[in-house]
C-alpha cells in the first residue's frame, strides 16, 4: 500500500479494468449467413447484428401452411356433414310425428270397428284391415324412432369428428408459429448496448444450437476487480466509494463503488496458524463504475486497462488531491 494511502487511511489494491461480456448465440442449428459488425464495434440493444440461414425453415413453414389450408377445408366438410345429419334428424322427428298421426288414427279405426263387427255392421275383413294398419302405424313408429337415434348418432360422431379436424387446424397454426418464432430468431440481435469483442464464427460455418457467434461487452456494467489484505477488506462496506488510476490514463481519477466483497480468501495458505499468515489473506473486491458515467464516455471506455483502486475505509476522512475527481472532456 502506498505511504499517502497509509496515511489518509485509505486501502489499494492493483486491478484491471472489466465488463460483462455476452454471447449472441443461434437458437437452433445451422449455417450462418452472414455477420453485419465487426470486431471493435458499438451496437445497440435489438440491432441486428447476424443473421442464420432460414431456407430450410422457411420450406418447413410453406409446407406447415399448405397442411393448414387442407385442415380447414376438413373442418369445413365435417361441419356440413353435422348440418346434414341434424337436417336428417329433423325429418326423422317430423316422420315420427306423422306416424304417430297415423297411428292414432289407426287406433280411433279400430275402436270403432270393433263394435260394429260385433253387431254384424262391418266385415270382418274390413275389421281385420283396421287392426293391420294400427299394428302397421305401430312398427313404423318404432323404425321412425330407431332413425332418430341413428341420426343422433352420426351427429355424435360428425360432431367428434369436427373437434378433432379443428383440433388439428390449431396444432397446425401452432407449428407455424413455432417456426415464424424459429425464423424471427435467426436473425441475431444485440441484447444490450455495447462493443463487439470477438467474432467467434464466420459466415459460411454451421453452428450448433447455442453456437456462439459474436462476443459483446456491455459497456454499462464495467469494473475494477482487486484484491485487498485481511485487515483492510474486513473494513470495507458496500457502497463505499472507489476512486480508479489507470496505468494509461494516470491524470484521470475515476469514481467508482464497491459492489462486491468476497467472503472467502482467495489466497489462503494451506495452514494458518499465526496472526501474520492471517494478514496475509486476500480477498476480492469489485468496484463498480456507475451506468450513468459510463454512457456519457461509452465510445471511450476499454477494458482491460490496468491500473489502481483506492478505497476510502472512513468516510468521515476527505480524498486527498491528488485522487480528487478528474475525467476527461
Amino acid at each position: 500500500m502506498p505511504a499517502e494511502a497509509k496515511k489518509t487511511g485509505l486501502a489499494s489494491g492493483n486491478g484491471r479494468i472489466e465488463a460483462v461480456e455476452i454471447d449472441v448465440a443461434a437458437k437452433t442449428a445451422g449455417r450462418i449467413k452472414d455477420i453485419l459488425v465487426n470486431e471493435g464495434d458499438f451496437v445497440t440493444a435489438g440491432q441486428i447484428v447476424a443473421h442464420m440461414d432460414t431456407g430450410v425453415l422457411e420450406a418447413q413453414r410453406r409446407e406447415a401452411e399448405a397442411y393448414l389450408r387442407k385442415a380447414e377445408s376438413g373442418v369445413a366438410t365435417v361441419h356440413n356433414q353435422v348440418a346434414q345429419r341434424q337436417s336428417e334428424k329433423a325429418a326423422s322427428l317430423a316422420l315420427l310425428t306423422q306416424r304417430e298421426a297415423e297411428f292414432t288414427a289407426s287406433q280411433k279405426r279400430l275402436s270403432r270397428s270393433e263394435p260394429l263387427a260385433g253387431m254384424g255392421a262391418v266385415s270382418t275383413q274390413e275389421l281385420d284391415d283396421d287392426r293391420a294398419q294400427a299394428l302397421s302405424s305401430q312398427a313404423a313408429i318404432r323404425a321412425a324412432k330407431a332413425q332418430i337415434a341413428a341420426a343422433e348418432a352420426a351427429i355424435a360422431t360428425a360432431q367428434s369428428q369436427e373437434v378433432e379436424a379443428r383440433s388439428v387446424v390449431e396444432a397446425t397454426r401452432a407449428t407455424i408459429e413455432r417456426l415464424q418464432a424459429d425464423i424471427d430468431d435467426s436473425a441475431l440481435k444485440a441484447t444490450r448496448d455495447g462493443r463487439v469483442q470477438y467474432r467467434i464464427a464466420q459466415p459460411g460455418e454451421v453452428v450448433a444450437g447455442g453456437g456462439k457467434v459474436l462476443n459483446l461487452l456491455d459497456l454499462s456494467d464495467v469494473y475494477m476487480t482487486f484484491f485487498l489484505p485481511t485487515v483492510a477488506a474486513g473494513r470495507v462496506a458496500i457502497g463505499s466509494e472507489v476512486r480508479l488510476v489507470l496505468d494509461a490514463a494516470p491524470e484521470y481519477v475515476i469514481p467508482a463503488t464497491v459492489s462486491f466483497v468476497a467472503d472467502v480468501a482467495q489466497f489462503t495458505p494451506k495452514t494458518v496458524e499465526t496472526a501474520s499468515e492471517r494478514q496475509k489473506l486476500m480477498f476480492r473486491v469489485k468496484a463498480q463504475i456507475t451506468p450513468e458515467l459510463l454512457k456519457k464516455h461509452i465510445h471511450t471506455v476499454k477494458t482491460g486497462l490496468p491500473g489502481m483502486a483506492y478505497v476510502r475505509i472512513d468516510p468521515r476522512l476527505e480524498w486527498p488531491a491528488t485522487l480528487q475527481v478528474r475525467l476527461p472532456q
